[in-house]
């Protein structure tokens, strides 16, 4: 049935059936997107070749139609950080479902949002309030405001490539040219380089800055910050009564094998923490911003302002359980730790291969945050290859690896930014030893053939002719 034919026929009142509708439309899926979302997505996977069909998904793996298991090295951006449809976040979000609870009243105060917020700053020193919200990008925003409010300053200081959020506060402290173009104008925000602390003193010294906000590990790139950089930045901060945000929307609840990245590093403790993806469970969007009790109280100072800060579907029972049923997961099956031995036994069998593969220039991260990047080979056959390639556009060499991952490895993998020639690796904390077997196994074969030419550069040339046409 065509979508115009659908459009057409009648559906009796009151009947509803998703079973019936994903057999009967499911097939349409990228028709469907082309016509009523985002055209450029289908049109993106198709060229790339990422436009598979999944059928199901357990743990960290797909299935596609024809039975074939796929490895998932990417868990949604984050978001799966205990893999999909893990059992025991589903029999909460049934139970709470049947519970039948008197949800989002808003004139009482139901149970389930302080018990998650009692169980998430337990692994919070230092923190001793939550706001709940949907998202990390409404994590931020709330960050930004509390730091405005309490501080009585306008600007706020973020680093160069940072992320934080597409919305138009998150979008001011994002790093990224390309998706701040043409939203203009934002809020009065000014970039530092990571780790530049004359550049941080500088403009501290100016007295507006409200706060620097900061991701621990940047998502694009895979960058940690320095060693003693964070703590350092901390103390010219507080010196200046200005606040450290830790963005830790993608980094923390055991991504980097401690339950934040910022606890990799003695001695810090920002004054507000932004969570969201894997506290969901890959149910329920959930976002949260942690803080100093001195924070909240003066911006709920009195009750006339009791609402200066909130969101329709924070705090939702359903969010809420999920959320207490993803801490309970990573206590009982100690995923931090696990996070942290399978992450460093990935990250040393693939470093182990930089001198092997001229390619390969570097393997950086921490846990289950894991970049490769790659870059000028050595001998002047791969060196032609790879100036062809990086004049048509950077990262298409990234995007060669990547694909035959998928296409002949069954592994979904992906680019860490537009115009880098690093992947990087954020798993689902579930994965064990087979499955870093499988990735190295998976990634030495394409490396291998990236080494000796063949088909990943017959793609490679596919890419060089789409960049040039997309000028």
């Amino acid at each position: 049935m065509t979508i115009a034919e659908s459009e057409s026929k009648p559906s009796r009142a009151g009947e509803f059936d998703l079973g019936a509708l994903l057999a009967e439309r499911g097939a349409e899926r990228y028709e469907l997107h082309a016509r009523y979302l985002n055209h450029q997505l289908p049109r993106m996977l198709h060229t790339i070749g990422f436009d598979k069909v999944y059928e199901r998904a357990e743990g960290a793996h797909f299935w596609d139609a024809d039975g074939n298991d796929h490895l998932d090295m990417l868990a949604g951006f984050g978001v799966m950080g205990l893999g999909r449809h893990h059992p025991v976040v589903r029999k909460a979000l049934h139970d709470v479902l049947d519970a039948s609870l008197a949800d989002l009243t808003r004139f009482d105060c139901q149970p389930l949002p302080g018990l998650l917020a009692e169980r998430l700053l337990a692994h919070s020193p230092h923190l001793d309030r939550v706001f709940f919200g949907n998202s990390g990008t409404e994590a931020v925003e709330g960050a930004l405001k509390f730091a405005r409010y309490v501080t009585g300053r306008p600007r706020v200081l973020y680093c160069e490539h940072a992320f934080h959020g597409l919305t138009t506060g998150s979008l001011s402290v994002n790093g990224e040219s390309g998706f701040r173009d043409g939203f203009a104008p934002l809020l009065p925000d000014t970039a530092v380089p990571l780790g530049d602390l004359d550049a941080l003193e500088r403009e501290l010294a100016k007295g507006d800055v409200a706060a620097l906000i900061v991701e621990p590990i940047q998502g694009k790139g895979v960058h940690p910050a320095p060693p003693g950089y964070l703590r350092a930045a901390q103390e010219l901060l507080h010196r200046r009564k200005a606040l450290l945000i830790a963005d830790e929307v993608q980094t923390g609840l055991g991504r980097t094998g401690d339950f934040y990245a910022y606890q990799h590093e003695e001695g810090v403790e920002p004054d507000l923490v932004c969570v969201a993806k894997a506290l969901s469970g890959g149910y329920v969007p959930v976002g949260a911003t942690l803080g100093k009790d001195w924070i909240f109280r003066k911006v709920y100072s009195s009750m006339d302002r009791v609402l200066v800060h909130s969101a329709s579907f924070g705090a939702n029972a359903q969010a809420m359980a999920a959320g207490l049923a993803v801490l309970s997961v990573m206590e009982n099956e100690h995923l931090v730790a696990h996070a942290r031995a399978t992450g460093e036994l990935l990250r040393s069998r693939l470093a182990a291969l930089t001198g092997k593969y001229e390619l390969l220039a570097e393997v950086r991260g921490r846990g289950l945050m894991i970049g490769i990047e790659f870059g000028r080979p050595r001998s002047l056959r791969l060196r032609g290859r790879w100036t062809a390639l990086q004049a048509a556009r950077k990262g298409l060499f990234a995007q060669m690896v990547v694909v035959p991952l998928l296409r002949r490895h069954r592994i979904l993998t992906q680019v860490s930014g537009d115009h880098l020639e690093v992947i990087k690796l954020i798993p689902p904390l579930i994965i064990d030893e087979r499955d870093v077997d499988r990735f190295v196994g998976a990634f030495t074969a394409v490396m291998d053939e990236a080494h000796d030419g063949g088909l990943v550069w017959e793609f490679g040339r596919t890419l060089m002719k789409q960049a040039v046409a997309g000028r």
